[in-house]
């Protein structure tokens, strides 16, 4: 058993985001194995409650409470010193400290990043063996941020992407292996950073098909006269608040149009006000929910109608896994290893979208089809610990196999 230090830029738990849920099943896997030393940010007080579930993963912790407002003028320097915003925002003496010591008194023998932002915590312990998941290509995230916002904001974001993916760069070449949440993703950084082909692989998500399973007995949430369209994510993230503002501007109204018994539900946490804004007596923003397994299982169909976002979304494996259709946009769809028109429907247009939405809400033989082929997909093609075996092979003599 080897001790591995693990950084990651947000409490792996509970898994109840997209992030969250791969870095939660990550320290799973990790712990399994090894003694894992984690350090981490609070960034929601409601995660306070979960603090004394760490220690059944974990050997040791240091966790950093951040106050995003205070984080975001603090990453303002960045401005000054010509680096990206992300950096200073995660930087924390005591983190920093804390790692040095770990590092020095537990005999690490190797470190895992999850985020590269979390990378900077590392420039000093270049002869560690150290793996990084960057997850998705964050920079390019930024990147495409910058013409749905006017000036000085799309100055800002252009300037993000470009000094993030020189980090990201620096954080690559530093490490001895880094990760992509899917084969696009990673061939997205290579195509900017082709130098670091033989440092950088895919490694998918996966899904917990016994916990998402049609077979919980589930009461509804939804009125008996109403078919419900549902959106599930966290709702103060900017592809999510783009997803649903565009679905109920101009999707939601055709549909509705056809269909007067439609309500969308828009469930997730942290609402941003503009989704706030969007609730209505046919769209219903819910912010946290206890559990949204229900939304998901009793939902007519699930839409993922995302045009900024990339790689495999956890919402969408996770209603896949409900048995339960869904239409998601091509960019997102077309990562998921299932069969589109068999297993879910990929849309890209606005009228690709009602089309499909429509055609699955007339036909409830196609809907229970589609659902119970999903089902049966992620069952077969997403298990955590099969994805996530990928890092033991570059864990190297610290595996402990």
């Amino acid at each position: 058993m080897s001790n591995l230090l693990y950084l990651v830029h947000r409490l792996p738990y509970p898994p109840n985001k997209g992030d969250k849920v791969r870095s939660f099943h990550l320290l799973r896997h990790l712990a399994a194995k090894h003694r894992v030393f984690l350090g981490t940010f609070i960034d929601d007080p409601q995660d306070e409650a979960y603090v004394d579930k760490l220690p059944d993963y974990c050997a040791g912790t240091h966790i950093v409470r951040l106050s995003p407002r205070v984080a975001k003028l603090r990453s303002l320097s960045g401005l000054l010193y010509g680096e990206a915003l992300t950096l200073p925002y995660y930087r924390n003496a005591g983190l920093q400290d804390w790692v040095d010591q770990t590092i020095k008194n537990e005999k690490i023998d190797a470190a895992v990043v999850f985020s590269s932002a979390m990378a900077q915590y590392l420039t000093k312990h270049s002869s560690l063996r150290t793996l990084v998941d960057f997850c998705d290509v964050d920079s390019a995230k930024w990147t495409q941020y910058a013409p749905d916002h006017r000036w000085p904001l799309s100055w800002i974001y252009r300037r993000e992407g470009e000094r993030l993916l020189a980090f990201e760069k620096q954080a690559a070449a530093a490490a001895n292996h880094g990760f992509f949440v899917t084969e696009a993703e990673t061939e997205l950084f290579l195509k900017a950073a082709p130098e670091f082909r033989q440092k950088v692989s895919a490694m998918g998500n996966g899904v917990d098909s016994d916990f998402f399973s049609p077979e919980h007995a589930l009461v509804s949430p939804f009125a008996a006269d109403e078919v419900p369209l549902v959106f599930t994510g966290a709702m103060d993230y900017w592809p999510n608040i783009d997803a649903v503002k565009w679905f109920v501007s101009k999707i939601f109204p055709r549909l509705l149009a056809e269909q007067p018994s439609l309500r969308f539900y828009i469930v997730g946490r942290s609402p941003a006000p503009a989704v706030q804004e969007l609730a209505g007596d046919r769209v219903v923003v819910t912010g946290t929910v206890p559990d949204v397994r229900p939304y998901l299982r009793h939902a007519a169909v699930v839409v993922a109608p995302l045009r900024i976002a990339r790689g495999i979304q956890n919402k969408v494996l996770e209603a896949m896994a409900m048995a339960v259709p869904v239409v998601v946009a091509r960019g997102c769809g077309e990562a998921v290893d299932a069969v589109p028109e068999q297993d879910f429907l990929l849309a890209e247009s606005v009228e690709d979208h009602v089309q499909q939405i429509n055609a699955l809400l007339a036909s409830p033989e196609r809907r229970a089809s589609i659902g119970e082929a999903a089902r049966r997909q992620v069952v077969r093609r997403y298990s955590w610990d099969a994805h996530l075996a990928t890092i033991d092979r570059h864990l190297g003599p610290v595996a402990g196999n």
